[in-house]
């Protein structure tokens, strides 16, 4: 062992060389003990859609394993004929898309703006902004509702989306500000002098260098729409709910359908998920780009 090496043992921290010992095959089978913890009432829940009613109320989903023959497909076909929950599905895509979009396009522009735009009182717009993110969504719910009632959107498709977006343009702005600060200026300044608008800037130099962050956000966005219920439940059109709300009011007018409520319950979880992983290295990317910056 040379001196340096001596040096630089001497030099770490005491969780550092006991990191360095355990090695990686210790981390590495510690992580996937943790991921398969997190997974398991997901995996329940897939299982448990999979049983008959009688089985779920007779026993817990692992009897699966020592009973493979429980499993049936009988409760995801009667989701699908199942109007309500069908019909929500389309409700939230019709709610969530829209949101996450504005969201990211406001967004972007306003980034934009605040990271590379010089206008008076800029610094204190984004403060004002960025104060915006302590606001609770429960404060607003009664003067946003009067707001709504008045303009008359109240219960309906088009003030859920317009809620949703209100609500996540805070901090989808100081995600993309801060990400579009770290550009460097003499990348910007080229494309300015080889004739680009700010508009073509925006569109052809920062749009692609913030794919990473706006992935992430995007991801963020969807998974909150998508997920709610309080705003569902306030805001929404009580005939044609978004799926949160369209399986409380399954559970509150058919209690005996549990078979219907689980295979209902994992659809919905699994298209967030598949948004999730079909956009996981941008959102990796997303996130080490803002930690590393």
């Amino acid at each position: 062992m040379t001196t340096l090496d001596t040096a630089v043992r001497a030099r770490q921290s005491l969780p550092a060389r006991i990191a360095a010992r355990l090695g990686g095959g210790a981390v590495r089978f510690f992580l996937v003990a943790v991921g398969l913890f997190w997974l398991t009432p997901t995996v329940g829940l897939l299982l448990s859609s999979l049983r008959d009613k009688r089985d779920i109320a007779a026993s817990g989903w692992w009897q699966v394993f020592s009973h493979p023959a429980q499993l049936t497909t009988d409760s995801y076909s009667k989701l699908f004929h199942n109007d309500t929950v069908m019909q929500s599905l389309g409700t939230t895509a019709l709610i969530t898309v829209p949101a996450t979009v504005l969201v990211i396009l406001v967004g972007a522009l306003a980034g934009y703006a605040f990271a590379w735009l010089d206008f008076p009182g800029r610094d204190w717009w984004f403060m004002a902004v960025v104060g915006l993110l302590v606001v609770p969504v429960q404060v607003a719910l009664i003067p946003v509702a009067k707001l709504f009632n008045a303009l008359g959107i109240f219960e309906s498709t088009p003030g859920v989306v317009l809620f949703h977006t209100a609500f996540g343009l805070p901090f989808a702005v100081f995600l993309l500000r801060n990400f579009f600060a770290e550009i460097p200026r003499e990348l910007l300044e080229a494309a300015r002098l080889d004739g680009a608008g700010e508009l073509r800037l925006f569109l052809r130099v920062v749009l692609p260098l913030g794919g990473p962050a706006i992935a992430s956000l995007g991801i963020f966005q969807f998974l909150w729409v998508w997920n709610d219920m309080l705003i569902a439940l306030i805001f929404a059109d009580s005939g044609h709910p978004p799926v949160t709300v369209a399986l409380q009011q399954q559970v509150r007018q058919f209690g005996d359908n549990i078979d219907i409520l689980a295979s209902g319950a994992f659809l919905s979880m699994a298209v967030p998920l598949a948004v999730f992983f079909a956009f996981q290295r941008q959102f990796v990317s997303g996130v080490m780009a803002g930690a590393v910056k």
